[in-house]
């Protein structure tokens, strides 16, 4: 439990799960068209909710993913950020049962859905579950959390 509380764990989940939400989201903002494509091949979403979310989600990933870099407020943007990832996950498990070969739409284009993906998710989902109960206080631009 004590190394669940290391500041330079937290601070290395942080970043790394900054990251990845900054890459994801403008790779996705960059090609609106393509994300959107990725999202109706899930077939989970009416056609008509696709573009919303293929033109709001990638912009709440980058926000997030830049907020949670600069240690700006990190259990809430931790919260979304594993809000995201769970409901991605989700929705991954389900096309597979579905037996669909698609992109996940992570980022961009060549991304396979599989176990290699769901492995990604669910180590990002630890790391996620970690920053939402214990934060990271360590190397933050405000002076709270």
């Amino acid at each position: 439990m004590k190394l669940l509380k290391n500041k330079y764990l937290l601070f290395l989940i942080r970043i790394i799960l900054g990251f990845i939400f900054i890459y994801a989201g403008i790779e996705k903002i960059s090609d609106p068209e393509g994300f959107a494509l990725s999202i109706s091949n899930y077939r989970l979403l009416p056609i008509w909710t696709v573009n919303i979310f293929a033109i709001t989600l990638p912009w709440i990933e980058l926000i997030a993913g830049l907020l949670l870099l600069f240690g700006i407020l990190v259990k809430e943007n931790s919260s979304i950020i594993l809000f995201f990832l769970c409901v991605f996950t989700i929705a991954v498990i389900i096309s597979l049962f579905r037996g669909l070969n698609i992109e996940c739409g992570c980022f961009g284009k060549g991304n396979q859905i599989g176990l290699l993906k769901l492995t990604e998710n669910l180590l990002m989902i630890i790391g996620a579950v970690i920053l939402t109960f214990f934060g990271s206080d360590y190397f933050k631009i405000t002076g709270k959390d």
